[in-house]
């Protein structure tokens, strides 16, 4: 039997650990400077939690969760979304007592039983943001000027950000009816997952993506929740938006957009690439002013985002962004050895110049000096090392640059200097 990946998951290569981490060394730079400090929360917590807090009548409660009963028989989740577990924390260790709002920043695995497409696996890695505790535009603003200048400070080109206001339990149950009461004569040409929705969580009919019925028809003709937004909402949206135009982030209001967690409160935004498609989204969130009511504590408001590593990694490949630290590919040097006598002493230099902050390989000893230099050149090495009885005796050994073919003989205690040098 061959073992091979479970479908929907992904192997990360060494070649392609250099794109994964300047994405997350990004993107703990961007959190250090806006001083949102790292949680980390459990990979699986209790089922109730994304219950009440993503909604039962989401695709993600109902369809795409890896739920199980422990040996307790008490049912657990794997971390289906970043935000609820950041919040249940938040209540759980008495955070409402830290100067607000409270900032925190974390890198996660989220798993998903959903269609595997480009971009998207049942296993991603995520990195997230939240700000909770302030209810203020400002924070949205912050929030969504953290995630563009990551983008930004990515490489990536040609991003546009995408902002809406979805309302709060003052004006939304309004605009609901009116929804509703559009699409009730076309119920029989919208798909089955809108007609579910229809009854359980209308909003979402506009999130619909399926274009083999006639959703994307009464979307596009659907009455806007801009024009049914309460006073609160309303200036809320006005002055996020001028926020926004303060900080020359350019943005454009699509009164279609809603995105796919039932927590959401007025503000929703997504950061999209130049390619289209359902899948394209690099970066998305929005303010959740009634998740902590709802798994149990005082009203509490909150903001974050959350983007696919995956995803962000698929398009800084696509757009040939610069990384910014290539170091994973480069080998500084390949040490061989040659003879009985010289092999501990090789060792023990190689790992020298490692504990030196250099990356060093050390040869098989016993291979023939042309085959161990084929296997430096393999590498990529900037330098080799060759030691054999006559260096050994003379506590030397012969350097060559590979890149300009000259050699020279250097003491093992300078060896380091003159490698960094370079």
């Amino acid at each position: 039997m061959q073992f091979r990946l479970p479908r929907g998951t992904q192997d990360i290569l060494p070649e392609d650990q250099p794109h994964w981490r300047h994405v997350i060394s990004t993107a703990q730079e961007m959190a250090r400077r806006f001083a949102y400090g790292r949680i980390d929360t459990p990979v699986f917590e209790q089922a109730a939690l994304f219950e009440r807090g993503v909604g039962e009548g989401t695709d993600i409660v109902e369809k795409e969760t890896y739920t199980f009963s422990d040996r307790s028989n008490e049912m657990m989740t794997l971390r289906a979304e970043g935000t609820a577990p950041v919040c249940r924390a938040y209540l759980e260790h008495g955070m409402s007592s830290l100067p607000q709002p409270v900032r925190m920043h974390y890198f996660c695995p989220i798993f998903r039983y959903e269609r595997p497409q480009a971009g998207r696996f049942r296993q991603h890695n995520q990195f997230g943001v939240e700000a909770i505790g302030d209810a203020d535009p400002s924070v949205d603003a912050e929030v969504i000027d953290l995630g563009w200048r990551f983008t930004e400070a990515l490489g990536l080109k040609g991003l546009s950000l995408v902002i809406n206001s979805i309302g709060d339990p003052e004006c939304r149950p309004k605009y609901l009816e009116t929804l509703k009461a559009a699409y009730q004569p076309h119920l029989d040409k919208v798909c089955p997952d809108c007609r579910m929705r229809f009854e359980r969580n209308p909003l979402r009919m506009l999130d619909c993506k399926r274009t083999d019925f006639a959703c994307q028809e009464y979307i596009a003709s659907a009455p806007q929740m801009s024009d049914h937004l309460c006073e609160g909402c309303a200036d809320h949206f006005s002055k996020l938006q001028g926020y926004l135009t303060a900080l020359e982030i350019p943005f454009r209001v699509d009164s279609r957009l809603v995105r796919g967690l039932d927590y959401y409160t007025r503000t929703v935004f997504e950061i999209q690439p130049p390619e289209e498609g359902a899948q394209s989204t690099v970066l998305g969130g929005g303010r959740y002013d009634g998740l902590i009511e709802q798994l149990g504590g005082k009203p509490t408001p909150g903001v974050g985002f959350g983007s696919g590593i995956e995803r962000l990694v698929l398009n800084v490949k696509r757009q040939e962004a610069a990384l910014a630290d290539n170091a994973d590919n480069v080998v500084d040097a390949v040490v061989v050895s040659l003879g009985e006598e010289a092999a501990p002493v090789a060792a023990k230099l190689a790992s020298q110049l490692r504990n030196g902050g250099l990356k060093a390989v050390l040869t098989q000893p016993g291979r023939s000096l042309r085959g161990q230099m084929r296997h430096a050149t393999a590498m990529g090495a900037r330098f080799t090392l060759v030691i054999g009885d006559t260096e050994v005796a003379a506590g030397t050994a012969q350097l060559k640059n590979m890149d300009t073919g000259d050699q020279q003989e250097v003491t093992l205690v300078d060896v380091a200097a003159v490698i960094a040098k370079g």
